[in-house]
């Protein structure tokens, strides 16, 4: 097998561990369920994975990707700080109640108190928000386009704690709070952090 080929089977690996861990959850999934997503066999998963809790961090690690570099690309090419906030808070929200990486993250968020590997994974990506929204709040700030009703660090804080709070709802299917509902929940305190009006027309994107 060339090194390619490896490369993408690890890939391919990670993505049925991924549905895996959906499936059974981070705690209840063991090496035959990985191997009947990947449908292989559990010798060939071990070839590329010797050890199965290597496989879930990095099932874990691919999932977080999109909400923060994916995230970082998103924004990249814009200027103005407004729409850079509003497309940050829309694209850190589920896409529906189904959406398989925030429902990872939930199933990590509930092994993180018995794992530090899974505790650690979750307070770098929690911190790496912090500092997305903060360095965009700071730069509207010194832009003149934000005039921060506190400190940055504690808006953006503040941010990422109503995403994760409004993900979840969205997740155990809340009759009122969908993503459109859930956007302009944390619009609403966005404006008054940042005395700007913010607005809502960039509609949530589907596809990955």
């Amino acid at each position: 097998m060339t090194r390619k080929g490896r490369a993408d089977r690890r890939l391919d690996l990670i993505a049925a561990a991924h549905r895996a861990i959906v499936r059974h959850g981070t705690e209840g999934v063991h090496l035959n369920h990985v191997a009947e997503e990947a449908g292989l066999t559990s010798g060939a998963v071990l070839y590329h994975y010797p050890r199965l809790s290597e496989l879930l961090v990095d099932a874990h690690h691919a999932g977080m990707e999109r909400f923060y570099e994916q995230r970082l690309k998103r924004i990249g090419g814009m200027r103005d700080p407004a729409e850079k906030l509003v497309v940050t808070i829309r694209s850190g929200l589920p896409h529906g109640p189904d959406d398989p990486d925030v429902r990872l993250l939930n199933e990590l968020g509930g092994a993180a108190a018995r794992n530090r590997m899974y505790a650690l994974l979750l307070t770098t990506l929690y911190d790496r928000q912090v500092s997305l929204y903060q360095s965009i709040l700071d730069t509207g700030a010194a832009l003149g386009t934000f005039t921060l009703t506190g400190d940055a660090l504690v808006i953006a804080r503040n941010l990422v704690a109503l995403e994760d709070a409004y993900g979840y709802r969205i997740t155990a299917r809340h009759p009122v709070i969908g993503p459109e509902e859930a956007v302009e929940l944390i619009l609403a305190y966005a404006r008054i952090a940042t005395g700007n009006p913010l607005k809502a027309n960039n509609p949530l994107k589907t596809s990955h």
